[in-house]
């Protein structure tokens, strides 16, 4: 059977894989520990759910705008007033079927085949595919220094007369650092210059520890916002712990946002009636649902942390932002894939390899699951790592052997 170049160039999510693998061993009874998950343990807002029986009751959930409902839009406005310091008008919003979709249609906005779109190392993990879906040609940057954030020299140097977009995610998923504000504000004004559009994946910017703030990007440019070459993606995927509503958006310049409706348009029609309703009572109404999570994710981390840094020879590097830490398990074995699959198979812990995000040798580890949890996962990874440890570890009703 023949499939198109595009098919045979995608090659299907790691996470969204794990997450099914780990859901099929737990229906079978296997007491697995999920260091791998993306999504916060808590619930939807009340005030969500609540909005969104209410629309159902009424069976009226119909087709809406392409881009939104009016609603939806004023949600994404006032949202970006709150948090970003600009008011955009209607024609500078859209809302997409999460996140994803709404990087996704500015690539193909932006993107001619054999055009390039650059982003850091580490990276989050479909932004090689998106690219690719696109047309283009991922160009990932790896700092010089063996950090998680490039120097704007390394970034510079990255640009060419092909680069049509530049993808920056801070707070990052998989390494969870936040970007410093000299690097956003130099990458604004790259871009500025070089005339390229710089999508901003915001959707972790309210996750952040100890005290800190994620960079806004709007504070790094003079310009009016239809003339900067900026597009900020967001969602209520994460920081409302809705991420089964499928709700993000994307703002940015009017004529570019037009032409992301367009392709959305025949894409997906519209996101759905039902999880706009409800990601608009959530916007309005958060009674500090954000800040509850962040304090609770933050606690997770440092127990986490805490605990991976008594394993020798781990290289443990301290996330300031998301739900995850990247370490460097290299000392034990280089091949990321083998080291998780074997961590799967001895003890039960899905983990995702760092070479899906750029980051071979490394292993991505989620805390936002129940911290009992957390604690049992690193509990069973120092087991099996420690060659000197006892053969066998009793863990969730059944016996580990090496």
């Amino acid at each position: 059977m023949s499939f198109s170049r595009i098919a045979r160039s995608i090659t299907p999510s790691a996470t969204l894989a794990l997450n099914a693998r780990a859901a099929r061993m737990r229906a079978a009874g296997e007491p697995v520990i999920h260091l791998g998950g993306g999504e916060p343990e808590g619930l939807a807002p009340p005030s969500a759910i609540e909005a969104g029986i209410a629309m159902l009751r009424t069976g009226q959930v119909r087709y809406t705008p392409a881009t939104g409902t009016p609603a939806m839009k004023d949600a994404i406005i006032a949202y970006t007033e709150r948090f970003y310091g600009r008011r955009p008008g209607r024609d500078n919003v859209m809302a997409s079927a999460g996140a994803k979709q709404a990087i996704m249609v500015a690539l193909l906005a932006l993107v001619d085949p054999g055009d390039e779109v650059v982003f850091p190392v580490p990276y989050w993990v479909s932004y090689p595919d998106m690219t690719r879906l696109a047309g283009g040609v991922p160009v990932p940057v790896r700092p010089a220094d063996g950090s998680f954030q490039p120097s704007l020299r390394d970034m510079e140097e990255a640009l060419t007369l092909r680069t049509r977009a530049v993808l920056l995610n801070s707070p990052n998923n998989p390494s969870g650092a936040v970007y410093d504000e000299e690097f956003v504000r130099g990458m604004v004004r790259l871009c500025e210059e070089r005339d390229i559009h710089l999508l901003m994946d915001d959707i972790y910017h309210r996750m952040v520890f100890d005290g800190n703030a994620a960079v806004n990007c709007y504070a790094c440019t003079g310009r009016e916002l239809d003339e900067a070459r900026i597009v900020v993606l967001n969602g209520v995927s994460k920081q409302y712990a809705m991420t089964g509503f499928r709700i993000g958006w994307a703002v940015g310049p009017a004529a570019l946002i037009r032409a992301m409706g367009n392709i959305q348009s025949h894409l997906s029609g519209n996101p759905s009636a039902l999880s706009q309703h409800a990601a608009v009572a959530a916007v309005a109404d958060e009674r500090d649902s954000v800040r509850e999570l962040c304090t609770h994710l933050e606690r997770h981390r440092n127990v986490m942390m805490e605990l991976l840094a008594g394993i020798p020879g781990l290289g443990v590097n301290v996330p300031g932002g998301t739900f995850y830490g990247l370490c460097d398990f290299s000392r034990f074995d280089a091949d990321s894939h083998r080291l998780s699959e074997h961590l799967l198979e001895k003890v039960q812990v899905v983990t995702v390899p760092g070479v899906e995000f750029g980051m071979e040798g490394h292993l991505r580890l989620s805390f936002c699951g129940p911290l009992s949890e957390v604690r049992e996962g690193v509990r069973r990874i120092a087991w099996l790592l420690d060659p000197h440890g006892p053969a066998e570890l009793e863990a969730g009703g059944r016996v580990f052997r090496r």
